[in-house]
């Protein structure tokens, strides 16, 4: 198991297996490498389903024991069911992230291929205020997340990102979740870094009060160090990397783009390692390199601070959760 110079092993490869999409969400960074400006245009540059193959089996070998497939909108692959399955013969735990609309034709596919859970990418639940942000319709997406249901890809997460247009629906979406078996709800601080858009963010420390006022327990995962909060059974957790050094000192993943290059942080691009052409010795060494360079946090690494995060920035005060 390969550990970086601070202590964190690990554990888990997030592998994007493409930039295609088509969904526009307003808030897209493609995994941290930027926003998309043309995401339904093809991409030539996708690793194949032997490469990620062969780059999952490499990290087996260093105790990698989870791995996360995402894109851009995975399901856009029409070789999705033969990568989960090639990638089962060697890391067992494998899920994927996707924004669910055509999830429903494919979830008993891709279970049966070994999949074993989704997240689905759900920010409102009224079908207009879901299209304005996402670019795409509610009505599928909600069939995707029932037919995974079904046929056992749980817990189904959905991933809620929290800022300015959805925050007065964080309580809607808690009862959702709530009432349905099965399900757990993700929320996930909107990052501006590599989108701008700071005028969206919301304060996430008054987020986390409500849920910690009005939730029924919290418990903390290893994982980011991540609060999760109970309500009526239901899971809630919050995923809030921004500023967050607590976040990144508990953080076990490195990650893959979709021209597998290896990522040693979501919100660094200074790090990429190429793996295309080398052989099996230098690949065991490009992901010795990667885990070596992982820095302790990347806020510090930053070229400047935020100016939007400076005290008493208007855009950065508490919103008003709406109670339902």
């Amino acid at each position: 198991m390969l550990s970086d110079a601070f202590g964190r092993t690990v554990t888990d490869l997030r592998f994007s297996v493409t930039k295609r999409c088509n969904f526009g969400c307003a808030y897209c960074h493609d995994e941290g490498m930027g926003p998309i400006v043309r995401p339904r245009d093809p991409h030539d540059e996708e690793v194949s389903p032997a490469e990620i193959e062969r780059i999952v089996r490499t990290a087996r070998e260093f105790g990698i024991r989870s791995v996360k497939f995402t894109g851009g909108e995975p399901l856009v692959r029409s070789d999705l069911e033969e990568i989960v399955d090639r990638t089962v013969r060697h890391v067992p735990d494998v899920s994927l992230t996707t924004n669910g609309s055509m999830l429903a034709d494919r979830a008993e596919r891709l279970r049966d291929a070994g999949l074993k859970r989704v997240n689905v990418s759900v920010d409102s639940m009224r079908p207009e205020e879901f299209r304005s942000i996402r670019r795409g319709s509610l009505a599928p997406v909600l069939k995707g997340i029932r037919e995974a249901l079904r046929v056992g890809l749980k817990p189904v997460k959905l991933n809620m990102v929290v800022f300015r247009p959805t925050v007065d629906r964080l309580a809607e979406m808690i009862e959702y979740v709530a009432d349905s078996d099965g399900l757990k709800l993700q929320l996930i601080q909107f990052m501006p870094e590599l989108v701008d858009h700071r005028e969206w963010m919301v304060d996430i420390d008054a987020i986390r009060s409500w849920l910690e006022r009005h939730s029924e327990s919290v418990i903390v995962r290893e994982m980011h160090h991540r609060r999760i909060y109970r309500f009526r059974g239901a899971e809630v957790e919050l995923v809030d990397p921004v500023e967050n050094a607590e976040f990144c000192a508990n953080c076990h993943r490195i990650r893959v783009t979709h021209r597998g290059e290896l990522k040693g942080c979501l919100n660094r691009n200074d790090d990429l390692i190429p793996t295309r052409g080398l052989d099996d010795a230098e690949l065991r060494d490009a992901f010795r390199t990667v885990v070596a360079r992982r820095v302790p946090y990347y806020g510090a690494y930053r070229p400047a601070p935020r100016s939007s995060r400076t005290a008493g920035d208007p855009r950065t005060r508490p919103l008003a959760i709406v109670d339902r």
